[in-house]
């Protein structure tokens, strides 16, 4: 049996981003670490749907603890605003918990940025997924 040789594909030769705005995902990853100024923050990672595989995954940070004061609020808001489009309404004092975040489908709204002079895409919005499952019976 032989292996196929190696080739390029569509996806990996083209620089065109997807356009801003919503797009489905599901939350595939999510865990505290340390940014490189050593505050703990939430790592949240998205799988878009229907997008180019290079631009699939994307990254969102909350900084949780060891930032200003001002910094941690903005950081918490748009938390809780994901949270919501997760279906999850968080109360006062609930523990932040990746594992109620893990697998949840929602709706990112992405713009087009630029880190370190390379194009990326960036989340700055939130949504609940129209494909949400319904708990109500399927009437046949």
């Amino acid at each position: 049996m032989s292996n196929p040789k190696p080739c390029f594909e569509y996806h990996e030769l083209s620089n065109e981003m997807p356009a801003a705005g919503y797009y489905d995902a599901r939350i595939s990853s999510v865990r505290f670490r340390r940014s490189a100024n050593g505050n703990r923050m939430l790592q949240v990672i998205h799988d878009l749907d229907s997008v180019a595989r290079v631009y699939q995954r994307l990254a969102d940070y909350f900084v949780v603890e060891g930032a200003s004061p001002r910094g941690i609020l903005m950081a918490k808001r748009r938390l809780v605003q994901l949270y919501r489009a997760c279906g999850i309404d968080p109360k006062d004092g609930d523990e932040i918990s990746p594992d109620d975040l893990m697998d949840a489908r929602l709706q990112v709204r992405v713009e087009h940025d630029e880190w370190d002079n390379q194009p990326r895409l960036r989340i700055v919005g939130y949504r609940p997924s129209e494909a949400t499952p319904s708990d109500d019976p399927v009437p046949f």
